[in-house]
């Protein structure tokens, strides 16, 4: 089988490109993987670690030749409401990738997430729209997303735990990380 094949990066990201390939916000969580282009060309991509490719990155393939990504249209919930702040920390509360526009939160679709957002007055509305979410702490990277069900990521490690807190209140939530961290 033929094909080109991307061993890293390009450091012009997509300005080079001669060809693209659409991913989700999923898809764009990578290492190794065998995506074929929008003028179908075969590419198979062995980076040396899982990496976060983000809409304009590109694949550096072994002929020169540069693959560019775009961000794919994917289904979401637009959300939107008088206390946009107090949803977005609900939103960032669980990890959950989160868009930030003027006028709306951009989310992944997750009946649980909507239902917990429309009991606090937010409008939910279904969208198909490219997906780029804001970046992990200090503007780069990903959020590690808590799965709560709604869909299969296929990177996810995990496990369940409760853990009180030594406030006014005490809460129980189950949840997957792609990460582990230790509370005492």
């Amino acid at each position: 089988m033929s094909g080109l094949k991307a061993y890293e990066l390009s450091e012009a990201g997509a300005a080079a490109a001669t060809d693209h390939v659409a991913l989700t916000y999923d898809q764009r969580l990578l290492r190794r993987k065998k995506l074929v282009t929008e003028g179908g060309l075969t590419v198979f991509v062995d980076l040396p670690q899982t990496v976060s490719i983000g809409e304009g990155d590109g694949f550096l393939c072994e002929d020169g030749t540069v693959i560019g990504v775009r961000a794919a249209e994917e289904e979401l919930y637009a959300v939107t409401g008088e206390t946009v702040t107090r949803y977005v920390w609900h939103i960032g509360n669980r990890h959950t990738p989160c868009e930030i526009a003027a006028d709306r939160l951009v989310i992944q679709r997750d009946p649980v997430l909507k239902a917990m957002l429309e009991q606090l007055g937010a409008q939910v509305t279904e969208i198909v729209a490219p997906f780029t979410p804001e970046g992990g702490a200090y503007g780069h990277g990903r959020t590690m997303g808590h799965d709560h069900g709604g869909h299969d990521n296929g990177h996810s490690h995990a496990h369940g735990h409760s853990h009180g807190h030594d406030h006014s209140h005490d809460h129980h939530h189950a949840h997957d990380h792609e990460y582990h961290h230790h509370h005492d």
